[in-house]
């Protein structure tokens, strides 16, 4: 099991980051880690924890980066994954220049929505505003994403997934990778943008605690 390259065990884990026992498990208890990540395997040398190696090697890094300016349950907060069943009005998404009613008329052509949106598509209309204020993308480009976003849904829930938007000669696609995975797109494709989901998730959900955008 030590010899599948998709898992990392505590003890090259520790080694790799420079984190303690201690420290790794306080981050479990806090909920930065998910319990789920810790995986007891059999080894030569009898049963050991393993860990997938890219996300966790990923979300060390992001709470060493981060833990200096946030406390551990405001950062456990942050990296939670999507809430259930919370709802955002629209007009307290444009009352706070969130997402603009451009962009709404977008996730309108998209998906089937109601007033007030769930979390989730409030998250991807907040995403491809982004995209659009920034110059990254044109308004057919976020027809387009957005359509992936809500046909995708269910992959991007996992804690792994990533969406990815590229163009080759200017012809936009999206990508969905659903757990993990090293992409490696075509040489004359650019990718305009790579977001994982939890990110993605916790970025917004500060967004709306906050009292502005």
């Amino acid at each position: 099991m030590g010899d599948d390259p998709n898992l990392i065990s505590k003890k090259e884990l520790l080694d790799q980051t420079g984190i303690s026992y201690g420290q790794l498990y306080r981050w479990k208890r806090k909920g930065l880690i998910p319990e789920a990540w810790f995986q007891k395997k059999s080894a030569f040398t009898g049963q050991e924890t393993f860990f997938p190696r890219t996300e966790t090697l990923a979300r060390v890094e992001k709470i060493k980066g981060m833990k200096d300016d946030l406390a551990l349950d405001d950062l456990a907060d942050l990296l939670a994954p999507a809430p259930v069943g919370l709802q955002v009005g629209i007009d307290e998404l444009q009352s706070r220049n969130i997402v603009s009613k451009e962009t709404l008329g977008l996730l309108f052509e998209t998906q089937p929505l109601t007033d007030p949106l769930s979390f989730q598509a409030a998250l991807h209309g907040w995403f491809v505003e982004g995209l659009l204020r920034n110059g990254e993308i044109g308004l057919e480009e976020g027809r387009l994403i957005l359509s992936t976003l809500a046909a995708h849904h269910g992959a991007l829930q996992d804690q792994r997934g990533q969406f990815l938007f590229l163009r080759k000669r200017g012809v936009g696609f999206c990508l969905v990778l659903s757990g993990t995975g090293t992409v490696l797109p075509d040489p004359e494709a650019r990718i305009v943008a790579q977001r994982d989901f939890l990110t993605l998730v916790g970025e917004f959900r500060v967004i709306l605690s906050g009292d502005k955008p």
